[in-house]
């Protein structure tokens, strides 16, 4: 078969939006977890973190579906989503969204920019719970915050949270984050376990000062990535109820792949966050492909997005520049 696509990302969080609100396309359960696998090989295909499939919905103006690089359906996407906010406005030419995700039906808008002129969009993350069934974690107790794991580590405390997919955050020294110990946890958690038998997004976050942390992301399904958008809210989140941070200001969050900023809403005991960062095109195509063997696929035509990319290497440029003697990445 043969479709259009656009190779976009979010803090250098990369995806293949498939657009089958406007296209004549559709796919089995089956074809998308192997077109996420395929398309996503950066070995042999494509390559990208994973899949946005744009969709329509009953409920809202648009769906959203994410699939992760190893054909899994992740509940929500906060990078995703702001692509799929920026390719929603530019094809549904409304002011304001409704996109329709796994669980929930989120807001998405066009803000001003983040840096020089690059598409900037702020998305709505929630719910977000703290109950451990949530995730689900597997512990006797109700909730876990600022709390140790003892399997895990003997000298890190962790959150945990679902917003809505789940996350395991841990503060941590610059030191600490240099290590290897994230990535030993990670492996715990996303292999056969007794904790996480989903598995679960593993941060550590370095505070910087305030309204300014650092955050790395072993994200489930994905592996490490350039930055994880409900990860960089759930750790902003985390931060502000240990008081690095305050609640209904900006939060300049910092990672592997740029920067973005959160906001976080506080009423009474619900949270609610502002993801805000950039929507950034790397290039539009048409492929043709069979799903069923997706690495293979073809590209038929190729339009690069040169201009976009030069502007968030500036972006980048800056980022580097303020992290310089803080955080090594």
């Amino acid at each position: 078969m043969q479709f259009n696509l656009i190779k976009c990302h979010g803090s250098g969080n990369d995806f293949i939006i498939i657009d089958e609100y406007h296209q004549d396309i559709a796919f089995t359960e089956e074809e998308r977890a192997l077109l996420a696998k395929g398309l996503c090989d950066r070995n042999r295909s494509l390559g990208a973190d994973g899949i946005l499939f744009f969709q329509k919905s009953k409920k809202a103006d648009a769906r959203m579906r994410v699939f992760n690089s190893d054909g899994s359906e992740a509940s929500m996407c906060g990078n995703g989503l702001r692509c799929i906010a920026r390719y929603a406005f530019e094809t549904l030419h409304h002011d304001k969204l409704q996109i329709e995700t796994m669980k929930t039906i989120l807001t998405v808008e066009k803000v001003t920019s983040i840096f020089e002129d690059i598409p900037t969009f702020k998305v709505q993350i929630s719910p977000v719970s703290f109950h451990v069934k949530d995730l689900p974690l597997q512990i006797e107790q109700d909730t876990l915050i600022n709390s140790e794991i003892v399997e895990l580590s003997d000298n890190l405390r962790f959150t945990a949270l679902a917003v809505p997919n789940p996350h395991l955050v841990a503060i941590v020294t610059s030191e600490q984050l240099q290590s290897n110990l994230q990535l030993e946890i990670a492996q715990v958690v996303n292999g056969p376990n007794k904790l996480f038998p989903d598995g679960v997004n593993v941060s550590f976050v370095v505070p910087l000062e305030k309204g300014h942390i650092f955050v790395r992301t072993y994200e489930r399904g994905v592996g490490f990535t350039n930055a994880c958008g409900t990860a960089m809210s759930a750790s902003t989140l985390v931060t502000c109820l240990q008081g690095y941070n305050d609640f209904e200001q900006d939060t300049h969050v910092y990672n592997p792949g740029g920067k973005v900023k959160c906001v976080v809403h506080k009423e009474t005991n619900k949270y609610s966050i502002d993801l805000i960062g950039n929507a950034t095109y790397l290039y539009k195509a048409e492929i043709e492909v069979e799903p069923t063997n997706a690495v293979d696929a073809i590209i038929l035509q190729k339009e690069e997005f040169t201009r976009e990319t030069e502007q968030y290497e500036r972006l980048q440029m800056d980022v580097s520049e303020f992290l310089e003697g803080k955080v090594a990445l």
